[in-house]
């Protein structure tokens, strides 16, 4: 898989699992994910729910510290250390369990190792490279990604679903679907630090790669 543009102060790859995939893991996924589900829901503020026969998970930003984030980059220009590393932290744990909930990979989500998900966001020298009033409007100038990011992700989901049979029948994700779903979670990752993490006053590039 390709990196982000080159200089993006958010980046993302997977080592998508090519081969020796768990079928039985990967035919009860949904199943399977639940109790680390639930710990995600716990850290983040997520919500479960079943529709049409799917379990559906949402993950708000309820566990990501963007309001006070917002607040000290206006008023004191600075982004306290520790927040900045629980936002990463807990966004590295998210993308480890999309992985593993779109099928890219089979080993059960880490709470703390990198595994095969590796997400890096640069810590901002906010005097140097944030404006201090960028934050009240970045939400507001992130709706056209927001936008396409909403239709790219039932793409996302129906891909999943092809790459379920798919692994079930040949052992194998199919390299175009998962080049796709990885690219979706990459621009996700941009958008993110972009809007709600706030690290970086670059504006996210309309890209999968």
């Amino acid at each position: 898989m390709s990196d982000t543009p080159v200089g993006y102060p958010a980046t993302l790859t997977v080592d998508v699992q090519e081969s020796g995939r768990d079928k039985v893991s990967v035919g009860f996924r949904p199943f399977v994910a639940i109790p680390i589900l639930i710990i995600l829901g716990l850290l983040s503020g997520g919500q479960f729910s079943w529709e049409q026969s799917f379990w559906n998970y949402e993950v708000p930003a309820a566990g990501i510290v963007v309001l006070p984030t917002l607040f000290m980059i206006l008023f004191r220009q600075k982004y306290p250390r520790w927040w900045f590393d629980w936002n990463l932290a807990l966004s590295r744990f998210g993308m480890r369990v999309a992985a593993f909930m779109t099928l890219l990979r089979d080993e059960y989500p880490s709470t703390d190792e990198e595994q095969a998900v590796h997400l890096d966001i640069a810590y901002p020298n906010v005097e140097a490279d944030l404006e201090r009033w960028m934050p009240l409007i970045k939400w507001f100038l992130a709706i056209p990604h927001l936008i396409i990011l909403a239709f790219l992700g039932i793409a996302v989901f129906v891909c999943t679903i092809f790459a379920w049979f798919a692994i079930l029948f040949t052992g194998r994700y199919p390299q175009g679907l998962s080049q796709f779903v990885v690219g979706f979670m990459r621009w996700e990752v941009r958008v993110a630090a972009y809007a709600f993490l706030l690290t970086t006053d670059r504006y996210p590039p309309f890209s999968l790669d």
